[in-house]
């Protein structure tokens, strides 16, 4: 039979083309995001699929692919090869004789056994082999053929994202770990910030301390159905006052983390900030996002977003050493940082792109150290190796960043979002250059992000990262 699949059409085999001997095949190569959309559609969690722990611990001592996929093989070939479209599945036997593992290339072959002339009905037999050709699924197919001619074009499949964020989830498992730190949460007086610091202390990494007016913050907790009966809570008249009365607790080695609640970010750290009563360092305070985006090979750092408005070339150096350090704690030898701009060329009329070479050359001299550095990039060629490699850029960082720094805020923020709503990427955030870890978070934020957060901070505490 010719095969139409190479000219952008399929077409099918009508009852009286149908020949007995007739075959067809398709191959595939199995990766994880087949495990991944297969579990999705149907709903097949069975931990030997999808749980490594537990699969390492079966019989086959690792991952395998869920029997039915290679079924779905089998029903591709028939439905747009042999007969093709038109055909009406009437029934299919099934015998599973090897595992199928993430790498393994699989076809599923038919062929045509009988005709049965009074119903247009055919039987195929199905075969689905694996690379070393050996037989990982047997059957025999029942099937009513297409008695009208169909030659239609190839329809293009949509892309499907798969929202992954297995770096999130050991970074949480990692954190989970060791003991709960005391957390100082401030002016906790809605339920969202309320849920964080509850699902927070479930999953055992913080002891949270709730700062601000009890009988509101009790109140909240009633109205979401939370029960923080067992929680400490100290009572301070606002959220001016919770700010001030939680860096007193860090001060006394109370807590040895703030968390923001339903307060203004600039309230809750002037007194972070404060000249001698709050908790600065000879470091700059700044923020970063460690983010897990679904289609990025590493987790990604995306920084200043939160608190560093328009910094100064001097401020810009201390925001990228603190993401280098936090790289460090994360296991990232030698991070590779992308000072961002609009255009990769250095012009006088663009502030962003001259500070970008100036830090590059600073790094160069050792007043930036623990990380590769380059700039300035634009967004795609720091994280697209293509669109470098198309703008003919030779870099160690082009292609392949692991920290973002943006040259101000509001483009920090702006891509920060676009990454999360947009990308499907899982956040954490936290503050640097502090002298205990202060976790920045917005209403806006998901569950998943606040808890995300405190487990960076975790580990920062756990690290002692220095001041």
């Amino acid at each position: 039979m010719r095969d139409t699949s190479q000219d952008g059409f399929i077409e099918n085999r009508t009852f009286e083309e149908l020949a007995i001997g007739e075959t067809a095949s398709l191959s595939h190569c199995v990766t994880q995001r087949d495990i991944d959309l297969f579990a999705t559609v149907t709903g097949d969690v069975n931990p030997a699929h999808v749980d490594p722990t537990y699969a390492a611990g079966d019989m086959f001592h690792h991952i395998i692919v869920q029997g039915m996929w290679g079924g779905g093989l089998i029903s591709a070939v028939l439905g747009t090869k042999l007969p093709g479209p038109g055909t009406i599945y009437l029934g299919q036997e099934l015998r599973f004789r090897r595992p199928v593992s993430i790498g393994d290339t699989i076809t599923a072959t038919v062929t045509l056994r009988e005709k049965r002339p009074e119903k247009g009905e055919v039987t195929l037999e199905t075969v689905c082999t694996n690379q070393h050709g050996e037989a990982v699924i047997t059957g025999i197919a029942e099937v009513l053929a297409p008695k009208v001619k169909v030659r239609r074009p190839r329809v293009a499949l949509p892309y499907i994202r798969i929202g992954r964020h297995d770096l999130m989830h050991r970074m949480l498992a990692r954190a989970a770990e060791g003991g709960a730190v005391a957390t100082a949460v401030v002016y906790p007086t809605d339920a969202s910030s309320l849920q964080a610091a509850v699902d927070a202390a479930r999953a055992g990494l913080i002891v949270p301390v709730l700062v601000g007016p009890k009988a509101r913050i009790a109140a909240a907790a009633q109205q979401a159905g939370l029960d923080i009966a067992g929680l400490r809570l100290v009572d301070a008249p606002d959220a001016p006052a919770a700010a001030a009365r939680a860096v007193a607790l860090v001060h006394a080695g109370e807590a040895a983390m703030l968390m923001k609640g339903d307060l203004h970010t600039e309230v809750f750290l002037h007194p972070v900030v404060a000249s001698g009563t709050g908790l600065r360092t000879a470091r700059r305070i700044s923020h970063v996002y460690a983010m897990d985006v679904p289609d990025y090979p590493r987790l990604l750092l995306l920084t200043d977003c939160a608190v560093s408005i328009a910094p100064t070339l001097a401020e810009k150096a201390g925001i990228v050493q603190n993401a280098i350090d936090l790289a460090h704690m994360m296991g990232i030898v030698e991070p590779r940082v992308a000072i961002l701009a609009a255009v990769e060329t250095v012009s006088g009329r663009m502030p962003s792109t001259v500070d970008a070479a100036a830090l590059c050359k600073m790094a160069d001299r050792g007043q930036i150290s623990g990380g590769v550095l380059d700039g300035p990039l634009a967004f795609d060629n720091a994280i697209s190796e293509a669109a470098a490699k198309e703008k003919g850029i030779v870099s160690p960082v082009a292609g392949r960043a692991d920290i973002l720094v943006v040259p101000d805020l509001e483009a920090g923020n702006m891509l920060a979002k676009q990454l999360s709503f947009l990308a499907g990427a899982e956040a954490a955030g936290v503050v640097l250059g502090a002298r205990v870890p202060i976790i920045l978070t917005s209403r806006a934020d998901s569950a998943a992000t606040h808890l995300a957060s405190c487990a960076l901070g975790v580990l920062m505490v756990r690290a002692a990262i220095p001041a």
